[in-house]
């Protein structure tokens, strides 16, 4: 059996993917059946990780079916959850496949935080498993050339695959292994395996030799190929195409090149025969022939989404990203359609209220006696009563401050995270200069600090609109307290007057009566068209779902703003023709009005009486109106703390990942740095060692010299040099003498020539053994080299700012801007009256 090229798998950091994709669930989809559906999936998401790359993997079909279930997950999923650093954060880690000495080198790691990176190593994983599942085929039967082929080419087409996508990817640089020069050439050489296969089942078929030779040759160009894409590419070490070279050697296990040889001299012999007695053709030259040919049977399997036949997405109800996005822009749209058509009504029946209040209607047409609260005062101080008064407008202007000063603290400790955590980068940005490698804290934070910006900007509007509340209540306080009253101290504090009681039923009279009937009729029925508004609810999934499938893109504001006017077109028209009503019943009671006061008696006392009736018919609008805007302010606040919470984790969540990264990365420096060489190469040998003192060579000894002390200059007298101890020689102990004082003279760190390594004494007190190999700079005061410091790079205690983590992070949409007339920041809907 043939020993075919295999590919090592990749191996991967284990990683939790359910936690983040559960928060970003949690947030996206409200709680229900779908949001624990999704969550489920997003559990056996993580489950499937697991199994595809968590464990050892056999080289059988089932193995590469796991892994291509993974690979499939992770493309449907792609378009429906946004996987970037500053939103779902997951950083996937990777190690190179091929260790040093192995076919393409490298033992390197890389973290991305990429969806686009999982992909791509798992399918490299997929491709490495399936050239190891066909190398283990048995090629002796049809079946097991069958799947080799196809596995071969389904793996060729996987390294082909991530050739053309991984620049794109990445973004970045990738390791050695997935680097586009390696997977082409991984994929030819796959390609190269598949057609082989096809050669060996043609030779064992016996098929024509013109059809074998033509798959040979094409096979041959394949490895040529290959062979070229590793000789000429400097990503690749030149042992790797000492290996696909050797690739040639293997066809004699297949073919008997004797026999085949003793075949061609027969069939040359037979052919020569035949020529010379039958057909006396002229025997072309070499030169002159066909070429043989090339047949190729194999090309690389188009990676085409789901690649596993058994593929179900974990995620089918979910919709993709894009259709959420448009979602999210249609509803803002359909929130301010509906918003600005409401905000029309209320403004023009707050404009009615107050021209009628100008005029003292419906009180001037009812106040006949003079002495008594007219009706609709009574029934508008009832109203105020029973909403609590100026009681309940002070307790909520008191309560406002406290709700804006922890909306301020969420925001502040949000950005101090971020502030924190860019510090600390920066800081080991400066410290590591070029090592540093990941993306800058300033540039990641950009849309975090915009969201920030804005949610600031948000609060100072808010703010302003609580001064001018404030400042309004102020004003109209003490009437409105004066509408609080009981009948009877309200009916005391109007001044009498007594009008003609002849007005009442005349025609003047009718006709207010009647407009002033119609116009409370136009203001109840927006009301009710109000309530329409709101209660309109179409579903845009399946439209946006149509328009992503037929053109694989959707152009949200033609098909918003088509369907808008289709549901809304009705209801926008019927709000037109309130507002153009009321404003020829208003012109109308302006008329009448005049009239009506031309037939009035003028006197001093009449007139105070109905300028007090209209300050109270004044107050009560201001009620309403004052009212209503504190509890929009105060469910604003509310509202706006819930997103500054979610925004706080989100805040959380990607200063935390960031630590985790950092930590990984400083981890690696310091192994990158421990690696590297702590001093330069080891100086030559010293002169005075290396030449004795007579100049000739040294003798050679297998112990090597002492190093000498090096002694310290002193300006006190020295002792003379202790004699060295006489040297006893075995073979002649009486010369020992003479050449002893010489040494001693001549150097004393230096033994005598000729004298044994093992009997010779030191001529000086050494001190502690130190080592003395050849080279060693010596023991006293030896500066060290200048490029040289233990402590440049710290390993220890590396600075890093702890970061809280805080659970359920998410986006929500922001509060829209203001509308014309509503201090505070826009709500998705008004609230209720």
């Amino acid at each position: 059996m043939t020993n075919f090229i295999s590919v090592q798998l990749k191996k991967a950091s284990e990683v939790d993917l359910a936690k983040p994709l559960c928060k970003f669930i949690q947030q996206t989809y409200p709680a229900g059946e779908a949001q624990a559906e999704h969550c489920r999936a997003a559990d056996e998401l993580n489950k499937l990780r697991k199994s595809a790359l968590g464990r050892s993997l056999d080289k059988h079909e089932s193995s590469l079916e796991t892994l291509m279930r993974y690979y499939d997950q992770l493309c449907s999923i792609e378009p429906k959850f946004p996987f970037s650093e500053n939103q779902i954060c997951v950083t996937f880690t990777w190690k190179d496949a091929f260790d040093k000495g192995s076919l393409f080198g490298g033992s390197v790691k890389l973290a991305l935080a990429s969806l686009g990176y999982e992909k791509t190593c798992v399918l490299f994983n997929c491709g490495a498993l399936a050239s190891q599942i066909a190398a283990e085929q048995n090629l002796d039967n049809d079946e097991g050339l069958k799947a080799a082929a196809k596995y071969y080419q389904f793996a060729s087409g996987a390294f082909q695959h991530i050739k053309d996508t991984v620049l794109s990817a990445l973004n970045r640089e990738p390791t050695v292994d997935i680097s586009p020069d390696t997977v082409g050439t991984l994929s030819l050489i796959m390609l190269a395996q598949a057609q082989e296969v096809f050669f060996l089942k043609a030779t064992r078929d016996k098929m024509k030799d013109a059809i074998i030779a033509k798959l040979a040759n094409q096979a041959a160009d394949y490895y040529g190929d290959a062979f070229k894409q590793c000789q000429y590419k400097d990503t690749l070490p030149k042992h790797a195409s000492d290996l696909v070279k050797t690739v040639a050697s293997r066809y004699d296990e297949y073919i008997n090149v004797k026999d085949l040889s003793d075949k061609i001299s027969r069939a040359l012999t037979a052919a020569k025969k035949d020529n010379d007695f039958i057909y006396h053709d002229r025997v072309p030259d070499l030169k002159d022939l066909e070429p043989i040919g090339k047949a190729s049977l194999v090309k690389p399997t188009p990676v085409v989404v789901p690649i596993s036949q058994k593929f179900t997405d974990l995620f089918e109800k979910m919709v993709p990203l894009s259709v959420q996005q448009s979602l999210s822009v249609y509803n803002q749209r359909k929130a301010d359609l509906v918003n600005r058509s409401i905000a029309q009504m209320r403004e023009a029946t707050n404009l009615a209220n107050g021209v009628l209040a100008s005029l003292n209607l419906p009180a001037a047409i009812e106040d006949v006696s003079g002495d008594s609260v007219p009706q609709s005062i009574l029934q508008k101080s009832k109203s105020v009563i029973e909403q609590g008064g100026v009681q309940t407008v002070d307790q909520l202007i008191r309560d406002l401050p406290e709700l804006l000063q922890r909306n301020r603290e969420i925001l502040d400790e949000s950005l101090r995270l971020l502030d924190e955590e860019e510090a600390t980068d920066n800081d080991l940005r400066a410290k590591f200069k070029e090592r540093w490698q990941r993306t800058p804290s300033n540039e990641l934070y950009k849309p975090l600090r915009a969201e920030g910006a804005n949610f600031n900007n948000i609060l100072n509007k808010a703010v302003h609109a609580d001064g001018q509340v404030k400042e309004r209540y102020q004003s109209h306080r003490e009437t409105i307290a004066l509408l609080c009253k009981p009948e009877p101290e309200l009916n005391a504090a109007i001044p009498s007057a007594n009008p003609a009681k002849t007005m009442q039923g005349t025609e003047v009279v009718n006709v207010l009566r009647s407009l002033l009937a119609n116009l409370e009729e136009v203001k109840m029925g927006r009301e009710q068209l109000e309530n329409d508004l709101k209660s309109v609810n179409f579903d845009m999934t399946s439209r946006f779902l149509t328009a992503l499938a037929q053109d694989g893109a959707i152009n949200e504001e033609a098909i918003s703003v088509t369907e808008l006017d289709q549901i809304y077109g009705s209801h926008t028209h019927k709000v037109q023709e309130s507002l153009q009503t009321q404003e020829e019943l208003l012109k109308n009671i302006q008329n009448a009005h005049q009239e009506f006061s031309k037939m009035k008696q003028s006197n001093s006392e009449s007139n105070l009486r109905e300028e007090v009736l209209k300050n109270l018919a004044v107050a009560n609008d201001n009620f309403v109106e004052l009212l209503a805007n504190l509890k929009e302010g105060t469910k604003f606040y509310n509202e706006l703390t819930e997103i500054l919470v979610k925004f706080q984790t989100k805040c959380s969540d990607i200063v935390f990942a960031r630590k985790t990264e950092r930590e990984e990365l400083l981890k690696d420096l310091q192994q990158s740095i421990a690696r590297e060489p702590s001093a330069p190469s080891i100086p030559s040998h010293p002169a005075y060692q290396a030449i004795p003192a007579g100049g000739s060579k040294p003798v050679s000894s297998t112990t090597p010299t002492p190093a000498p002390r090096t002694m310290v200059p002193s300006n006190k007298p020295q002792p003379p040099a202790r004699p060295p101890p006489p040297m006893i020689s075995s073979a002649n102990t009486s010369s020992s003498s003479a050449p002893a004082a010489t040494g001693a003279a001549a150097s004393p760190a230096a033994p005598a020539a000729g004298s044994s390594a093992a009997g010779s004494t030191p001529s000086q007190a050494q001190g502690p053994p130190y080592p003395t190999y050849q080279g060693y700079p010596g023991y006293c005061q030896m500066p060290m080299p200048m490029g040289y410091n233990p402590y440049m790079y710290g390993q220890y205690n590396m600075p890093y700012a702890p970061s809280p983590m805080y659970p359920n992070p998410g986006q929500a949409p922001y509060p829209a801007p203001q509308q014309p007339g509503y201090p505070y920041p826009q709500q998705p809907y008004y609230p209720q009256q």
